[in-house]
């Protein structure tokens, strides 16, 4: 949802938008997730489980670039797909180390909201 506020007097646009119990925040060309205790809870009894392992695409957009391959190792955080949405860039980063077990997309795919774009295996411990 694109909204407009106003802070000194600066009139400031932003993008909000509610994933799986994290409100994904894009403001000033930096995107901001937070995560509401109570909204997980709904979504695990809905769900199996958060997808902790799948970058999931926070909005519709274009893919413009893949950085990791099937089978490669990644580190927690580490950056897996750029994707432009509306305007602007997204970096998407991986929540665990582990490796890559599916690249769902290739470079100038059209994703929706929701869709999973690549799925990490999560190493044993």
């Amino acid at each position: 949802m694109r909204q407009i506020f106003s802070y000194k007097s600066q009139k400031i646009s932003y993008v909000s938008e509610w994933i799986q119990g994290t409100l994904w925040l894009h403001v000033g060309g930096k995107t901001f997730t937070f995560e509401s205790s109570q909204v997980a809870k709904k979504s695990r009894k809905g769900h199996i489980g958060l997808a902790h392992n799948k970058i999931i695409a926070p909005m519709p957009g274009k893919i413009t670039k893949v950085l990791v391959v099937e089978g490669q190792v990644v580190e927690k955080g580490q950056a897996v797909v750029v994707m432009e949405a509306m305007k602007m860039e997204y970096t998407l980063k991986t929540e665990l180390a582990g490796p890559v077990e599916k690249v769902k997309i290739i470079v100038g795919s059209q994703v929706s909201l929701g869709d999973i774009l690549v799925q990490i295996n999560q190493e044993p411990k």
